[in-house]
């Protein structure tokens, strides 16, 4: 709404003047009011959606770069093999287990339909969804100021870099999971919350949108739900923002709504989870470091910067004296601590938390520090230290230190210790037509050392699996089931082989030996003895 340029007030304006005066209807005034701080701190949509393209597009290739190198692990073992059987199959499979991944497993079973399963192949949807992650950040960060300071498309841009290399997006980004797309999921439901807010007014059709956002979001990640919490929070710890309320609770309804179904598997299928409980995964190093940062140096660097953002925003909040508008602390410190509070809160209730589940929150944590150089970009240190230096160097020390993560999470072994591919190339490079070949079943269905097959088959050619009992495209569970050494013989499944190549899974420094004594009972002896990083492969001759 215009104001016209003459003086407003009850004193004079001219010789032969009355004062003007234009009144607004009150609830003109209230969207005005809240409104327009938003749009004269929005950066220029244009450009902004260039940036955030840009970006996007460099964040994906930063996750991509030598996704193919690791060799596939336990999980990334479960999403192929559930994505590779067929589809009556698989959504059979999910009434049994692990329906909290089905519309990941669902999306992943078209997309290797359509190129194949090779690690590569499986791992580029990951880093695709990390690019629209740091797509979606910038864009969110243009369209906020931080602290009251305007919108910048440099500022968008940092935050969306941040992203781009944030350790645990950068490995959620090349694995063959589901993480990565709740952390774009998450960052495109708070790009609609913020439009919705920076329309002034309460929409139906924007809180409609939120509806299905969050709706497939929580059927990409469960816990994402979560974010509702998050988000109501926001609106009511503002007075103009409340007005929101009833909207988002319908809307939150909604979605949790359509989502009862999986809520029911979920809870259903907890048995699955239930070896979390075993394990101490709740220490100050998985919460500050392994969460979101990877390694000490980067999670040092990290704090340093969110301390910076939160600390100088709650000195303004003191200070300040004008009415609150959304800005990007409110936001981003609503995403990390309330969902990550919650979990690890009932974590010391029902063990089931894991770092991983911390990566819809990771894009929040790449804010802070962006907003973290920003206010050290806005101190004046000294006469002889230019006041972007700090900041140029915070930038650099965050690159610095995520490099080595960077490289570190793209080396052989670098999923679990997983030596697939060794595994495959040594059998493939060595065994002859004929050959018979067992694996290792004493450890848990995630480590067996069996899925070097299942998940890479051409390199298995030349052998026979005399073991198998069941394929994992026609078990009940996403892996296959097997006969003992003795049972397999029993069955004449050894006739005619006189050659064995036996994988072990090494649990210690000694080499595994636990099929040998079955093999050599048969008349079998050791011919071989390849000693890989996590598997010793035997051949057995009779």
């Amino acid at each position: 709404m215009s104001v016209p340029p003459e003086r407003i007030g009850s004193g004079p304006v001219g010789a032969a003047e009355a004062p003007v005066v234009r009144r607004m209807p009150a609830a003109a005034a209230a969207s005005d009011r809240e409104a327009a701080p938003h749009e004269a701190l929005g950066a220029d949509p244009l450009r902004l959606g260039r940036a955030a393209a840009i970006v996007g597009v460099v964040a994906a290739l930063v996750s991509v770069a030598g996704s193919w190198i690791p060799s596939l692990w336990g999980d990334e073992a479960a999403s192929v093999l559930s994505a590779t059987r067929p589809l009556d199959s698989l959504l059979s499979m999910l009434t049994r287990i692990d329906a909290v991944h089905g519309a990941y497993y669902l999306g992943l079973h078209e997309w290797v339909r359509l190129f194949g399963s090779s690690p590569f192949m499986v791992r580029l949807p990951s880093a695709l969804a990390i690019g629209v992650c740091a797509a979606a950040v910038t864009w969110l960060c243009g369209r906020l100021g931080g602290a009251g300071r305007p919108a910048s498309i440099r500022f968008a841009v940092v935050a969306g870099m941040m992203a781009a290399v944030l350790p645990r997006l950068t490995y959620a980004g090349e694995e063959a999971r589901g993480y990565a797309f709740s952390a774009a999921v998450a960052t495109l439901l708070w790009v609609v919350v913020v439009e919705v807010l920076r329309r002034g007014m309460p929409s139906r059709r924007g809180w409609a949108v939120y509806a299905v956002v969050l709706t497939v979001g929580v059927y990409v990640f469960l816990y994402l739900a979560l974010l509702a919490v998050a988000v109501g929070v926001v609106l009511a710890t503002d007075r103009d923002r409340r007005r929101h309320l009833r909207h988002w609770a319908v809307a939150s309804g909604a979605a949790l709504l359509a989502v009862t179904p999986l809520l029911v598997l979920g809870q259903l299928q907890r048995h699955q989870i239930a070896f979390l409980a075993h394990r101490d995964v709740v220490t100050p190093n998985t919460v500050l470091v392994k969460m979101w940062f990877a390694a000490w140096p980067f999670a040092v660097i990290a704090w340093a910067l969110i301390a910076a953002a939160a600390g100088l925003w709650v000195r303004d909040l003191v200070r300040r004296h004008a009415p609150r508008r959304l800005d990007l602390e409110t936001v981003a410190l609503a995403w990390l601590v309330i969902p990550t509070g919650a979990l690890l809160l009932a974590n010391t209730v029902i063990a089931d938390y894991t770092p991983r589940y911390g990566t819809f929150a990771a894009p929040a944590a790449a804010i802070l520090m962006a907003l973290g150089v920003r206010r050290l970009d806005g101190i004046h240190w000294s006469r002889r230290v230019p006041h972007t230096a700090i900041a140029v160097l915070a930038l650099a020390a965050v690159l610095v230190a995520a490099a080595p993560v960077w490289v570190g999470q793209r080396t052989a072994w670098a999923k679990n210790q997983s030596d697939w591919n060794d595994i495959a190339a040594t059998v493939q490079t060595r065994a002859q037509p004929g050959d018979a070949i067992v694996f290792d079943d004493s450890v848990r269905p995630s480590r067996r050392p069996r899925l070097a097959l299942d998940t890479d088959p051409a390199a298995f050619a030349a052998v026979r699996d005399v073991l198998l009992k069941t394929s994992y495209a026609d078990s009940a569970t996403w892996h296959a089931t097997t006969y003992g050494i003795p049972e397999a013989a029993a069955y004449g499944r050894f006739a005619g082989v006189t050659r064995v190549w036996l994988v072990e899974y090494e649990s210690g420094p000694a080499p595994d030996t636990w099929g040998v004594a079955d093999l050599e009972a048969l008349g079998f002896r050791v011919a071989e003895h390849v000693d890989l990083h996590r598997s010793d492969v035997y051949l057995l001759t009779r």
